[in-house]
């Protein structure tokens, strides 16, 4: 099966493109197209990273080649990295606005091009920020189950490892999911948190030392105040700043930490590309397995007799034909009641940023 990276030459999308092939999770007999933009920088970059991804893996890469125009775009999954990134200086503010505005035509781009010269089966991977912008877009263009935004999987593995890291274990002991929305707007779901080897008393005893007198009512200043905390630390004082992120719970470890990490200047791309990696190698791979994504939903959940309809990060069963349903046991008040907020606030954002009534995201 064939992959296509859009916007292979950032800093995610190289790291996709070396991951997928040295992971074997490309084969030989596959192939990876590189996407770039004619006549740009991206599109003269493309030629040389495939030149560079050859002389590295040789002996088992796929086959390469660059597209340079969105009708060019033909893979059984694509993987969304293209587009504007958040600024890495601590002291500039993140306007997801104007994040959303330069990437929208990007979005639409691409997601009209794969509608009209597409296969009509592939699966498209949301890499690019705004996530939940990238799945709404590409959903109403192509039906919303063959599109999975990876920014609730990649804060559900953060999740899972500052969990690990405090009980000094493997995250792969570890169960649980973040849900809501990529970034400040996420939703970790502390009831659906699993430990191997423990059963359900032992596992509620240790959650509970690990979270604390807390809920998800306070979690969102937490974060804002544990940034405040970093930010009055300053951006020389990168050591201590990462000392600091120890002193914290988990969940907010989980929120601040790729926070810290970007704003330090060495960004997040290998995590993110890992996340990635891991969804496209489950798509080609033919399993269904359950992850956490961005998903169009159309009314399958409600919180606090709230139905949700539009985009949110929540358990969903995904296999080699996109995502089939959305799996949730009965969740904590607290963590309905965040959702439910989170929702709406997405689907506000979502409703400034595009035009109101355009395409069918209920396909």
């Amino acid at each position: 099966m064939d992959v296509a990276v859009l916007g292979a030459t950032g800093d995610v999308g190289r790291a996709v493109c070396a991951g997928l092939i040295e992971r074997r999770v490309i084969r030989p007999t596959s192939r990876l197209q590189l996407v770039g933009r004619s006549g740009g920088a991206s599109g003269r970059a493309a030629h040389g990273l495939r030149a560079d991804l050859i002389d590295a893996y040789d002996e088992h890469a796929p086959f390469i080649d660059v597209a340079s125009e969105p009708d060019d775009v033909v893979a059984d999954v694509v993987v969304v990295a293209a587009g504007r990134t958040v600024p890495t200086a601590p002291d500039q503010v993140i306007d997801r606005d104007a994040l959303a505005q330069a990437n929208l035509e990007i979005f639409e781009t691409y997601a009209q091009a794969l509608a009209a010269h597409g296969s009509g089966h592939e699966v498209v991977i949301v890499v690019s920020n705004p996530v939940e912008l990238g799945v709404d877009v590409f959903a109403r263009a192509l039906g919303r189950h063959r599109v999975i935004g990876m920014g609730a999987w990649l804060d559900t593995l953060r999740f899972r490892r500052e969990i690990a890291a405090a009980l000094g274990i493997r995250r792969q002991r570890v169960g649980g999911f973040v849900a809501g929305q990529h970034g400040d707007g996420a939703v970790p779901l502390w009831s659906t948190v699993r430990l191997r080897g423990l059963d359900a008393d032992e596992r509620r005893g240790v959650v509970a030392r690990l979270r604390g007198d807390r809920d998800l009512d306070t979690f969102v200043d937490e974060v804002a105040h544990a940034k405040q905390d970093l930010a009055r630390l300053g951006r020389g004082a990168a050591a201590e700043a990462f000392a600091l992120v120890e002193e914290w719970p988990p969940d907010v470890k989980a929120v601040v930490r790729p926070y810290l990490t970007h704003t330090s200047g060495a960004k997040t791309a290998n995590g993110t590309a890992g996340a990635a990696i891991e969804m496209v190698d489950t798509l080609l791979d033919g399993r269904e397995i359950v992850v956490a994504g961005q998903v169009a939903v159309a009314g399958e959940v409600s919180f606090g007799g709230e139905s949700v309809h539009g985009v949110l990060g929540l358990p969903v069963v995904v296999g080699p034909d996109g995502w089939s349903r959305i799996l949730l046991d009965d969740l904590a008040v607290d963590e309905e009641r965040r959702l439910a907020a989170v929702s709406r606030q997405i689907s506000s954002a979502l409703a400034a940023w595009t035009s109101a009534g355009v395409g069918d995201g209920g396909r």
